[in-house]
C-alpha cells in the first residue's frame, strides 16, 4: 500500500473529500461516513474535525494519520495558486487604498479590496476585483503567459456569451500586466461586503449565460452615465480641496477605478 504524503496537522495540503489513514493501526477516515463514535455528522471533512479527535481504533491524534486516497487534491492545487496570483492583485490594490484612494470622498469605506470567484478561463484567469471605490471584472495572465508588454490605457473588446465587454489594459508593480473592465464605480450603493462580494459571484455566473446578452447591449449607455456621474464627483473633490489639486488622481484613474500605473500620476 502506497501514501500520498504525510497530515501532520496540514489542512492546507489536503482537500475536503480526503480520505485519511492511521498510521498507527490503519483505520480509514471517510469524510462521507463520518465517524459514529464521536457523533461526526457524514460529510464532515478531516481538517473539520474537532481538535482532540482521535482514532476511534487505537486513539492515535489526527496528526498520526496520512492520505490515503485524496479525489480533490488537483482542485486543491490549482485553487491554491489561484489565490497566490490573486493575491498579489490584493495587495496592489490595497497599497492604492492607502496612499493615494483612503480619504477621497467617492470611497466607501465600509468596503475592502477583496478577489472573488478567479477561476482559470482558457488561457487567463478571469475574476472580479472588489475595492472601496470600484468593482472590476479583471483578466490575469495564467502560466506561461506574459503581459508584461501590455500598454496602459490601451482598450481591448472580448467576447463572453453574455455580450461584448470592453477591457482597459494596466500593469502594476506585483500584479504585471492585466485588463479590467468596470462593472461599478463608486461603490455607494453597497452597504456591507457581503452585498458587493454576492454581486461579483453573480457576475461571474450571468457572465456565461446567453440570456443576458440584451442586457450587455446597453453597455455604452450604462458606462457614458457612470462617467458622467464620476466625473461630477470628482469635479465636487476638486471644489472642496484645491489647493491639494495635485494629489488627486486624475480623471481616468477615477474612472478606471486607479487601475492605470505610471500614467495615474498625470
Amino acid at each position: 500500500m502506497s501514501f500520498e504524503g504525510s497530515y501532520l496537522g496540514a489542512n492546507d495540503r489536503i482537500s475536503e473529500q480526503a480520505i485519511m489513514e492511521c498510521k498507527i493501526c490503519w483505520t480509514p477516515y471517510e469524510p462521507a461516513e463520518g465517524d459514529d463514535t464521536r457523533q461526526v455528522e457524514p460529510g464532515t471533512p478531516f481538517a473539520a474535525l474537532p481538535e482532540d479527535w482521535s482514532c476511534p481504533n487505537c486513539s492515535a491524534p489526527k496528526e498520526q494519520f496520512m492520505v490515503l486516497e485524496d479525489p480533490g487534491a488537483a482542485d486543491l492545487l490549482e485553487a491554491n495558486r489561484i489565490a497566490a496570483v490573486t493575491a498579489r492583485l490584493v495587495a496592489d490594490f490595497r497599497e492604492v487604498y492607502h496612499a493615494k484612494m483612503r480619504d477621497v470622498p467617492i470611497v466607501n469605506k465600509t468596503l475592502q479590496v477583496e478577489a472573488v470567484g478567479f477561476t482559470r478561463h482558457g488561457d487567463h484567469l478571469l475574476g472580479v476585483l472588489v475595492s472601496p471605490w470600484f468593482m472590476n471584472l479583471v483578466l490575469l495572465p495564467d502560466a506561461g503567459q506574459d503581459w508584461s508588454g501590455l500598454v496602459a490605457g490601451d482598450k481591448e473588446v472580448i467576447s463572453f456569451p453574455s455580450g461584448d465587454y470592453e477591457f482597459i489594459h494596466n500593469t502594476r508593480e506585483l500584479t504585471g500586466g492585466y485588463k479590467a473592465c468596470s462593472l461599478f464605480s463608486p461603490m455607494h450603493e453597497f452597504t456591507r461586503q457581503k452585498d458587493a462580494t454576492d454581486v461579483a459571484r453573480a457576475v461571474m455566473q450571468a457572465l456565461f449565460q446567453e440570456e443576458h446578452r440584451a442586457d450587455t447591449d446597453r453597455a455604452a449607455d450604462i458606462r457614458a452615465s457612470r462617467e458622467e456621474a464620476l466625473a461630477a464627483a470628482e469635479e465636487a473633490v476638486r471644489a472642496d480641496a484645491e489647493a491639494e489639486t495635485d494629489a488627486e488622481p486624475s480623471r481616468r484613474a477615477v474612472i478606471t477605478g486607479g487601475l492605470s500605473h505610471p500614467a495615474e500620476a498625470g
